[in-house]
């Protein structure tokens, strides 16, 4: 299980759908390209599953008995672990990420992933480690309460990737009526849309967009993109990685 193969595979195929079936007409090396490249090597998915290792580390070690671990999970085929872990995890997601743009502390820290002028399927990587933390933190802590397989947790870091990745290309290819279900970039974009170029908090849904149709977030014009991308001040904003990282921590 190597997920650098899996990662340079999907970022291959993405990067020839971009340019295949594009949707935009932007150059691969538009602006901040060579730092989202640095970000690839901080991506959350590696984080990520260290994180479930070593909060199953921890549980054994801390509580040898399992009287803290529902394990609900534990023993359960991985086909069954597999769809639970999409809707847990995807559900969780949802709600932590409605509350990285409500939450002013939050916010500053995802702002860098907001930060992307020119979206396209390296995006999907610029996020600011503290926020990387927070939110993988929240999410795989359950999973070792809840007993999934790491086996299980590596393929759905394989949809998850293959899904961001997706979400954030620049690329005409639709999903159809499945729009209604799993995310796309004709409804991300607009999640990334500019105050002044469309509603804002808006398609919260990383690999599932059904739970924005379901809480009433989900925003899909019937074609058309924003004009502009990012937040107030943008112009302002750092465009290379380490001012990026150091801005959250700046002082307001």
């Amino acid at each position: 299980m190597n997920y650098a193969v899996w990662l340079f595979a999907i970022s291959l195929v993405s990067l020839l759908g971009e340019r295949l079936w594009p949707w935009r007409r932007q150059s691969i090396l538009r602006t901040g390209f060579f730092s989202d490249l640095a970000y690839i090597v901080f991506n959350s998915h590696y984080l990520g599953m260290l994180l479930a290792l070593a909060a199953q580390q921890l549980f054994r070690l801390y509580d040898p008995t399992g009287r803290l671990s529902l394990g609900l999970m534990r023993g359960v085929p991985a086909w069954i672990q597999f769809p639970a872990v999409l809707l847990i995890f995807d559900l969780f997601q949802w709600c932590i990420h409605n509350l990285l743009h409500r939450v002013p502390v939050l916010w500053r820290f995802h702002k860098v992933h907001h930060s992307v002028t020119e979206m396209d399927w390296l995006g999907d990587w610029r996020f600011h480690w503290g926020e990387v933390v927070v939110y993988r933190t929240l999410l795989y802590v359950p999973t070792a309460v809840l007993g999934f397989d790491l086996a299980v947790l590596f393929y759905y870091g394989i949809l998850a990737t293959v899904a961001g990745h997706y979400a954030h290309a620049n690329t005409r290819l639709s999903i159809g009526y499945a729009r209604y279900l799993f995310n796309s970039p004709q409804m991300h974009i607009w999640h990334h849309c500019h105050p002044d170029s469309g509603p804002v908090n808006r398609n919260f849904g990383i690999t599932l967009s059904v739970w924005d149709w379901i809480f009433g977030t989900a925003y899909l014009p019937q074609a058309g993109q924003p004009r502009k991308l990012g937040f107030e001040d943008i112009e302002a904003y750092p465009t290379a990685l380490p001012g990026q990282w150091l801005e959250p921590f700046k002082r307001r």
